[in-house]
C-alpha cells in the first residue's frame, strides 16, 4: 500500500459504502469496519492515516475506541461523525483531541477536507 490509509468505523453499512466511494473517488486508500472491535483486531493500529468513526455504535463507542486508542499510545488522527450531534457532544469528541466533529448527513467535501487537514496532522507529534 502506498500512502496513508483512511479507517471507517461505522455501523450503518449505507454510510460506510457512501464514505468508502467518495474517499475512495478522492484518491484514497480506505478500509472499512462494522464495530470498534472490528477495528482493534485489524493488528497493526500504526499504520499512518486517520480514523473517520461514528460516535454512537452498538458495543464500543467510537469515543471509547478513541480512548482506548489514545491509552495505547495510537495518537491516529479522528474525525468524528455522528447523526446525533448536540453540544455537549461536540466538546467531548473535541476535547478527546478529535479533529473535527461532522453532523450526518454532511457534505461530501466537508469531510474531504477535513481528512486532508487530519492526514496533515498526521505527520506531526500528536497533540497535547
Amino acid at each position: 500500500m502506498t500512502g496513508p490509509t483512511i479507517f471507517v468505523v461505522d455501523d450503518d453499512p449505507s454510510i460506510r459504502r457512501s464514505l468508502e466511494r467518495l474517499l475512495r473517488a478522492a484518491g484514497h486508500t480506505v478500509e472499512t469496519f462494522v464495530s470498534a472491535r472490528q477495528f482493534l483486531e485489524r493488528g497493526d493500529l500504526r499504520a499512518p492515516g486517520c480514523l473517520v468513526l461514528d460516535i454512537r455504535m452498538p458495543g464500543q463507542s467510537g469515543l471509547d475506541l478513541h480512548q482506548v486508542l489514545e491509552a495505547a499510545g495510537h495518537h491516529i488522527p479522528v474525525i468524528f461523525i455522528t447523526g446525533h450531534a448536540d453540544v455537549p457532544l461536540a466538546q467531548q469528541a473535541m476535547q478527546a483531541g478529535a479533529v473535527r466533529l461532522l453532523a450526518k448527513p454532511f457534505d461530501g467535501q466537508e469531510l474531504l477536507d477535513s481528512v486532508k487537514h487530519a492526514l496533515s496532522r498526521a505527520d506531526g507529534p500528536p497533540p497535547r
